[in-house]
């Protein structure tokens, strides 16, 4: 179970996969904050400063990197980890990813106990 409730913003334009990793994270015991497109995570991680944020790449308005961008730039939410959880999974997104400051990076499908790992490690 993590400790002192930990929030993490989630966001992906897929219902199915927000719901997915909603359960799942709410069943560790982490409060989860939903968004479903880059400019709605940035609002909500500037609003409500996470302890982490799972982004997807490819999303309308913003991708990924768009999004990471933003938050990078934000003194607020620099900070904030970020864990990129996307089905482009070539070694160039993954760099790619790198170069903009992204933790970590999972490839769905993905594992949901390495989904857990990875989020214990980055909200230590």
């Amino acid at each position: 179970m993590a400790a002192a409730k930990k929030r993490i913003l989630i966001c992906d334009d897929d219902p199915v996969i927000l719901r997915l990793l909603q359960v799942n994270l709410e069943l560790e015991g982490y409060d989860v904050l939903l968004a479903h497109h880059g400019e709605q995570a940035v609002e909500v991680a500037e609003a409500e400063l996470p302890d982490l944020i799972v982004l997807d790449i490819m999303m309308p308005r913003l991708d990924g990197y768009q999004t990471v961008e933003r938050l990078k730039a934000g003194d607020r939410t620099k900070p904030i980890p970020v864990l990129f959880l996307s089905a482009k999974a070539q070694q160039s997104d993954i760099e790619r990813g790198r170069e903009h400051g992204v933790d970590d990076y999972l490839t769905k499908p993905f594992d949901p106990t390495d989904l857990l790992e990875v989020v214990e490690r980055l909200v230590g």
